[in-house]
């Protein structure tokens, strides 16, 4: 483990040091039972602090009756919604503002309140892009994320200090992949780490 991680570190972050458009993947040792096995992708990291959403733990409402629930569709339209609006998985972003949502996707759809993250992620606060995907107009790839986790300042470089993450770079086909309950395995696999191994070697780290 002590080799992973040592060549995880020279392409953990970029000439700043930040780690914007990076996955956190959660040690086995994770103390928080909140962040345990999560795979959280960071969309804002500096001096001042991070923010970021856990993208492999599902929100137990579908994409076409939160839809529904919100009155941007019928219900009775819910079952008809264009492929990507079937696509869109809703996620349990994080400890904060839980009643929130926030649309993680592509960047080939803008608005006047879509940021741009990383690598052609961008990131929409607003409804407007929950419209557009209902209407087939919106992003090719998108994820929906109800709440997100955020650290102040110093306090993520502690958690991973600590060993309670293991960073790497976040690769937009697996960021968006609609199988979340494998996600926390094939991000480990980026990083050419056995799940098994992991867990075997984590006291010993």
């Amino acid at each position: 483990m002590d080799g992973a991680r040592s060549a995880l570190a020279s392409d953990a972050a970029d000439e700043s040091g930040s780690l914007e458009g990076h996955f956190l993947i959660a040690m086995p040792g994770m103390a928080d039972e909140r962040f345990a096995r999560s795979v959280v992708y960071l969309c804002a990291h500096s001096a001042n602090g991070a923010m970021g959403f856990i993208v492999n733990k599902a929100q137990p409402i579908s994409f076409a009756n939160l839809l529904a629930q919100l009155d941007i569709v019928k219900e009775e339209d819910a079952i008809r919604l264009p492929r990507n609006a079937r696509d869109v998985s809703v996620c349990m972003g994080g400890p904060v503002e839980r009643g929130r949502g926030f649309v993680l996707h592509s960047g080939d759809y803008i608005s006047e309140s879509t940021v741009a993250i990383a690598g052609g992620v961008s990131l929409t606060p607003t409804l407007d892009i929950l419209k557009a995907i209902s209407q087939g107009a919106g992003p090719d790839s998108a994820l929906m994320a109800l709440g997100y986790a955020g650290w102040s300042a110093g306090q993520l470089e502690q958690e991973i200090a600590a060993n309670g993450w293991l960073t790497c770079k976040a690769p937009n086909w697996l960021l968006f992949d609609r199988n979340l309950d494998e996600k926390y395995t094939r991000a480990l696999g980026l990083l050419g780490i056995d799940p098994a191994f992991l867990t075997s070697e984590a006291g010993h780290a």
